[in-house]
């Protein structure tokens, strides 16, 4: 463990984008307010989750390309994109675009794997080929392609043009996606909480989301075995920071980005003090064990006052090798609560972690 932490460079926060589905009008606008706060309140970045079939951002993008015209700053990302359920040239067209609306601010996060309950959603996805799409790292593989501008065909084609300054062609047909923007395949991100990703990430140069949730896939020898105890969410989501950076190209300066659940309560009602307590309770026994085949493990909800999670976070030992964290903010809360927790972040939180706000 290094002896001092990294200090903290970019400071951003993560939201689902909750709606009633009575009035989903009202939960959009709740979350392109909570983002145009976010900028007023100096944050690096503000990041929206993608939920299918449910009752929170079915289609980041979409927010995003409204957020870009309601900020001028603050970076717009994605936490993540199930690819499964996406066209990978269609999605580079729908990335690029809203990338060049925002002025380069966008950071689309992405995964692979086959889309949640897909027994169930399969056939509405893919009613020919269900059967045979590749959920694999192919997917993301693509993407990245289109997205750094390498061609999608080998047909290009100028027609109807004549060579005049008045006129120009009014078809024209390009090989690669369009529009281009350059700067945004350094700005894909991969999200992932195996070691095998983690690798894989590096080595495609992406850039590095680590979240609440792991893989305890290293563990489970020992723990059969009675030889250790219980897993430890940070040395596991330390061993994947550093398998990242060891097979980027950039070494220990590619970026990583870390989305524990932080809440602070300097500023909280004690009603909203105990709702924040109860609601992280309620969540801890989860992170006591693996949890399912895929032995999921869960990192506790972080709730306090800044100082006390300040102090929780230094000791914290993949928090010690990054400088960027993207804060998950709970799913349930309401619209007052998310504004006391990001007010709390940016001007106490923030500060006591030694970071400054931008702009």
């Amino acid at each position: 463990m290094p002896s001092t932490p990294r200090p903290l460079r970019k400071l951003g926060f993560l939201t689902i984008g909750l709606f009633d589905a009575a009035d989903p009008g009202r939960g959009h606008a709740s979350t392109l307010e909570i983002i145009e706060l976010g900028e007023r309140l100096g944050f690096d970045s503000a990041w929206v989750r993608h939920r299918h079939l449910q009752y929170g951002i079915s289609s980041p993008v979409a927010v995003l390309a409204a957020a870009s015209q309601r900020t001028r700053r603050i970076e717009l990302g994605t936490a993540v994109i199930p690819l499964g359920w996406e066209n990978p040239l269609r999605l580079a067209e729908d990335l690029a675009t809203v990338d060049i609306l925002s002025g380069g601010r966008l950071n689309p996060g992405v995964s692979v794997g086959p889309p949640m309950h897909f027994e169930q959603v399969g056939k509405a996805l893919y009613p020919d080929t269900a059967d045979t799409e590749d959920f694999g790292y192919a997917r993301v593989r693509r993407l990245l392609d289109f997205v750094r501008g390498k061609p999608a065909t080998d047909f290009s084609a100028v027609a109807g043009f004549e060579a005049t300054r008045r006129q120009p062609p009014i078809e024209y047909s390009s090989d690669v996606v369009q529009p281009h923007s350059p700067g945004l395949g350094r700005r894909l991100w991969y999200g992932g909480g195996s070691l095998g990703s983690a690798r894989w990430a590096g080595e495609h140069g992406m850039n590095f989301l680590t979240s609440s949730v792991v893989k305890a896939e290293n563990t489970a020898n020992a723990e059969n075995t009675g030889d250790a105890g219980p897993p430890d969410f940070a040395e596991i989501q330390l061993s994947h920071i550093r398998a990242f950076r060891a097979h980027h190209p950039d070494g220990e300066a590619a970026r990583v980005s870390q989305g524990l659940v932080v809440i602070p309560t300097d500023s909280a009602s004690p009603e909203q003090r105990a709702r924040y307590e109860e609601y992280a309770a309620r969540r801890l026994p989860r992170t006591t064990s693996p949890q399912g085949p895929a032995r999921l493990l869960f990192a506790p909800d972080l709730v306090g006052t800044s100082d006390e999670l300040a102090a929780r976070l230094r000791v914290h030992a993949a928090f010690r090798e990054i400088d960027e964290v993207a804060f998950a903010l709970p799913f349930t809360f309401a619209h007052e609560d998310y504004v006391q927790i990001l007010t709390d972040m940016a001007t106490k939180l923030g500060p006591a972690l030694g970071w400054r706000p931008a702009g």
